[in-house]
């Protein structure tokens, strides 16, 4: 008797999508990219030039690691007004505003001259961060809005390298301008990239997003308070979202490492006795580990949730490690190695988490769930960053030692990570084994629809 087998057909998995491929089908994307490049270029040309200043004038730690949270605390209070604004109004215009004034802002540096104006310093660097609390989250909020959902990781590890190759080449290129044609180069530069991010950023449309339920006006309401406390009662519900939403946080705990480079670069490695020159260095070093990391991550970790949950934890680990390598060669060449590595793991936990909230995360509520992060993740750096300069000022700890106890301080996360997946992940179902391609649509809400933002 014959048997007669039903043999089913295998499922085929979409095709990965290439980096090259979504930039050169997705215009909206791509115009978005272009002007993270210019902008993220100039940005590191106003950072070492403002470094330099600050220790040209000071000599002090103290006033690095001050730099360090006027650049941090800006997100923390404006975290809540920014994720309101992003989700209530066009992200579109928030960020060309953002990069306008920014341009303009960067532009007061060029009054610094003496150390009594070190006060102008921390002013101008409040108000620039202030400006991009707003940007950020709005971006972030937007790019799943113009790319497909199986474009979703291929784009933020595209964003990820960009901004590390513009931290690679600002850092080098910016030191060298600060360091043999003045600071004063290197603002103009950066004033004028803003401007280039917001002519770019213009000529994107963004789908237009569905009208919000109308409400009566109430002072909550008008000042942001009622959307703010919704958006943390839909977190607050949410395990997953939550775990998530604290992995920057988490990983700002260990941010004093770039207050450590400033001072390695003017105490440790200075390179022909020119410290914004040492210091370029090392952040070309973080830079480059950061452009690397995501790339290997992708193709050796996966692309399922589960996958690049386990990458994140991974990723602590390899920070902390290397971190403390880091801290205790004597070798300048195997610094710059410790020192890139330990930035493949930042870059990695830095993209995955950031992929798993887009997608975990409703399309109303993104803008104050990413503005929260930024907010929390600043809030950890600045702390962070303050604390190295006080130990090495006030407690004259030296620089090798206080990385070496940043390193060994940000083990401690990715432990937390391992320990705590199962009660905030108890909840996840079989879809969540699958790539992000098969789990999710391909073409993003109003993707296809005439109705873009203007």
């Amino acid at each position: 008797m014959a048997v007669t087998t039903t043999i089913q057909p295998r499922r085929e998995r979409p095709p990965t999508v290439g980096y090259g491929e979504l930039l050169r089908g997705n215009r909206s994307f791509r115009f978005l990219w272009l002007g993270q490049v210019v902008s993220q270029m100039g940005d590191w040309f106003d950072t070492i030039a403002v470094y330099t200043i600050t220790l040209r004038l000071t000599g002090s730690s103290r006033s690095v690691a001050l730099i360090m949270v006027a650049r941090f605390l800006p997100s923390v209070v404006m975290g809540p007004l920014s994720g309101v604004v992003a989700d209530r109004f066009s992200r579109r215009s928030i960020m060309i505003t953002a990069d306008f004034l920014r341009a303009i802002v960067v532009l007061g540096f060029l009054f610094v001259r003496r150390p009594d104006q070190m006060w102008l310093v921390y002013v101008l660097t409040v108000m620039q961060l202030a400006f991009s609390a707003f940007f950020e989250p709005a971006k972030t909020a937007a790019i799943p809005s113009i790319v497909s959902d199986r474009q979703l990781l291929p784009a933020n590890a595209i964003a990820s390298v960009t901004w590390s190759a513009m931290l690679t080449l600002g850092a080098a290129i910016g030191g060298f301008v600060a360091g043999w044609f003045g600071t004063n180069v290197a603002f103009i530069l950066d004033s004028l990239t803003f401007v280039v991010s917001a002519l770019l950023i213009a000529s994107v449309r963004f789908p237009k997003r569905a009208p919000r339920a109308k409400a009566k006006l109430t002072v909550g309401k008008a000042l942001g308070i009622n959307d703010t406390l919704e958006g943390a009662r839909y977190v607050k519900h949410r395990r997953r979202v939550l775990a998530y939403l604290m992995v920057k946080p988490a990983w700002g705990m260990g941010g004093g490492i770039l207050t450590l480079l400033a001072v390695f670069g003017e105490r440790v490695f200075p390179i022909a006795g020119r410290t914004a020159t040492g210091i370029g260095v090392l952040f070309t070093a973080r830079g480059i580990g950061t452009a690397v990391g995501p790339i290997v991550a992708r193709r050796w970790a996966g692309e399922t949730p589960k996958q690049m949950q386990n990458a994140i934890g991974i990723a602590f680990l390899i920070g902390g490690c290397f971190y403390i390598a880091f801290g205790v060669s004597r070798s300048f060449t195997f610094a710059l190695l410790f020192l890139a590595i330990a930035h493949c793991g930042g870059s990695i936990l830095w993209v995955f988490s950031t992929v798993l909230l887009q997608r975990e995360v409703e399309d109303k509520f993104r803008g104050r769930v990413f503005a929260a992060e930024l907010a929390l993740l600043t809030l950890t750096m600045a702390a962070s960053n303050y604390l190295v300069g006080e130990l090495m000022d006030r407690f004259s700890f030296s620089p090798r030692v206080v990385t070496a106890g940043v390193g060994t301080f940000f083990l401690l996360p990715g432990l937390v990570w391992f320990v705590t997946e199962k009660w905030w992940d108890r909840k996840a179902n079989i879809a969540e084994t699958q790539p992000i391609s098969e789990t999710v649509k391909e073409v993003p809400p109003n993707l296809g629809t005439e109705h873009f933002e203007v």
